[in-house]
């Protein structure tokens, strides 16, 4: 079976910066799953897997616009240290979740000063073009439910399929983090 949409792809991958800096290697530990044609996956990647199946390989570069975008400088910007409350010890690299005007977003402190916080909205590959190495183990059709919801459901979660959208993972006993790809960046392609 080949990948398109609505199938449920399960895969190893391994994946660096363009300055070829390991982010995240899934060989040797348990594969990524996620819905294709779902938005579980960054885009560049979801359309080099088009078409592959079970067995294949695949070297893919993803541009930053086909994956978390470019850097924006606006995300960037200066606040004061009392917005942190009684937060001690704040370092470079800690990840708060900022209020915007567009609801809440993620931030990482990206310098601490005397009495400011640089944070830095910016996904943390935005501007880096990602080098993925990908074996594809498996390619099955989604089930009516798993379709209807967006994601995959297998044991212990959703599997890898996660989304950003706020959708409740009650249903397959998922959170919605992306996280279970492994420590690093969330370079794992899921949105």
């Amino acid at each position: 079976m080949k990948i398109a949409a609505n199938t449920v792809v399960t895969m190893h991958y391994r994946l660096r910066d363009g300055e070829g800096e390991l982010i995240e290697d899934s060989f040797g530990g348990q594969p990524m799953q996620y819905l294709h044609g779902a938005n579980n996956l960054i885009p560049g990647l979801e359309a080099q897997l088009a078409d592959k199946a079970a067995g294949d390989k695949l070297d893919a570069s993803v541009a930053p616009e086909e994956a978390y975008g470019p850097y924006q400088e606006g995300l960037k910007q200066e606040v004061p240290l009392a917005a942190f409350g009684d937060i001690e010890d704040i370092t470079p690299g800690m990840r708060f979740m900022a209020e915007t005007d567009q609801g809440p977003a993620p931030v990482v402190v990206a310098e601490v000063r005397d009495d400011t916080v640089v944070v830095d909205g910016n996904h943390p590959l935005a501007g880096v073009t990602l080098q993925f190495e990908v074996e594809v183990v498996e390619v099955r059709t989604a089930t009516e439910e798993e379709i209807a919801h967006g994601h995959i459901h297998a044991a212990g979660g959703c599997g890898g399929g996660c989304s950003d959208k706020g959708d409740d993972h009650e249903c397959c006993g998922g959170t919605g983090e992306c996280g279970d790809h492994g420590e690093g960046k969330g370079g794992c392609g899921c949105h």
